[in-house]
C-alpha cells in the first residue's frame, strides 16, 4: 500500500507547459505516474508531446477534471500567481493539491490553506519535493531512481534533500511512501498527519520522521507519537550548528533563543522512544539496525 499517493492516482500538472513544468512532466511519466493534463488557460486545447505520449493541456483545473477524473495537482505556477493556481484547485474539487513553487508569500500560503481546511482538498507544501510510493506513483521532484524499490519505510520529511539522502541510504529495504512536507512557516500537511497515515498503513513498518530546526512541528510531532504510535519511529533534526538568528535555507528554519533548537527537538523525540541520528548516515544505521532487530 501506500499513502496519499498509489498507482490509481491521475495527476495534472498545473504549470505543466513552463520549463520545470516540462520538466518535470516528463521525470514524473518514466516514473510511471498516470500524468493525465496539464492546464494552462493560454494554452487550452493543445498538447505536449512527452517522447512520444501526448498529454492535453486544458483551461481550467476543473476542465481537465471532467475530461480525466484527475484527482491529483501538481502546482509548478510562478509564486505571483500560485495561491490563484491552488484555490482554483481547491474550488475543482481536487483531492490532493502538491504545491511545488518556493518563494511564495507566507500570507498567500496562510490563505489557500486556510481556505482549503475548509474543503476536502489536501495540500502537501509549499516549497516541497512532493511525495512518491515507489513503483505506483510520483507527484513532484523528487528523482524516482534514487528508490524504485517498494517497500516497508515511511518517510516524512521537512527538508528535499535530505529526503533523496534517507531514500538513497535506505534504498536496499524500499518505501511504501516518501512524503516531503516542505520546510516554510506555513505547511498543508504536517509530521502528524503523515505520522497517522503511516501508523495506519499495514505495508509500512517503520516510520523515519526528518526536522530541522524553527518551529515547534517536531515537538508537536512527540506528542502525538507518544499517544498514538505504535511502529518504531527513528529520526533525524537538521541544524545543530546553526547560528542563532539566521535563517537555514528554509523560511521557517530559524532559531530563536532557545525556541526550535535541534537539541530541543532531539530530546523530545528520544523521551517517546524515538532514536534519533547525529548525521544522515547515522540514522539511515539506525534504520537498519531497527530492521535487523524486527525482522
Amino acid at each position: 500500500m501506500a499513502i496519499f499517493l498509489t498507482k490509481e492516482s491521475k495527476v495534472l500538472v498545473q504549470g505543466m507547459t513552463g520549463a520545470e513544468g516540462m520538466k518535470h512532466t516528463r521525470r514524473m511519466l518514466e516514473a510511471g505516474t498516470d500524468v493525465v493534463g496539464g492546464v494552462n488557460p493560454r494554452k487550452a486545447g493543445q498538447g505536449v508531446d512527452f517522447d512520444g505520449r501526448a498529454v492535453p493541456v486544458f483551461g481550467s483545473v476543473a476542465d481537465g477534471i471532467a475530461a480525466t477524473g484527475a484527482d491529483v495537482t501538481v502546482v509548478f505556477v510562478p509564486p505571483p500567481f500560485a495561491k490563484a493556481a491552488v484555490l482554483e484547485a481547491v474550488d475543482a474539487g481536487i483531492g490532493l493539491a502538491v504545491v511545488i513553487t518556493e518563494g511564495i508569500p507566507v500570507h498567500d500560503a496562510v490563505v489557500f490553506q486556510a481556505y482549503a481546511g475548509k474543503s476536502d482538498t489536501r495540500i502537501i507544501g509549499p516549497n516541497c519535493p512532493g511525495l512518491i510510493s515507489p513503483g505506483q506513483s510520483n507527484a513532484g521532484i523528487i528523482p524516482a531512481d534514487i528508490a524504485t524499490k517498494p517497500g516497508k519505510i515511511g518517510l516524512v520529511s521537512k527538508s528535499g534533500t535530505l529526503t533523496y539522502q534517507l531514500m538513497y541510504e535506505l534504498r536496499e529495504i524500499g518505501f511504501s511512501s516518501a512524503v516531503g512536507i516542505g520546510g516554510d512557516p506555513v505547511v498543508g500537511t504536517t509530521h502528524i498527519d503523515c505520522l497517522a497515515a503511516f501508523e495506519a498503513d499495514p505495508d509500512t513498518e517503520l516510520i523515519v520522521l526528518i526536522g530541522e530546526i524553527g518551529g515547534d512541528a517536531e515537538e508537536r510531532a512527540a506528542a502525538y507519537i507518544a499517544d498514538h504510535v505504535t511502529k518504531p519511529v527513528v529520526g533525524y533534526i537538521a541544524g545543530f550548528t546553526a547560528p542563532e538568528g539566521k535563517t537555514m535555507g528554509h523560511a521557517g528554519a530559524i532559531v530563536s533563543g532557545s525556541s526550535g533548537t535541534a537539541e530541543a527537538k532531539k530530546k523530545a523525540l528520544e523521551a517517546v522512544g524515538v532514536r534519533v541520528g547525529s548525521t544522515p548516515s547515522e540514522t539511515a544505521r539506525l534504520v537498519l539496525d531497527r530492521i535487523a532487530v524486527t525482522a
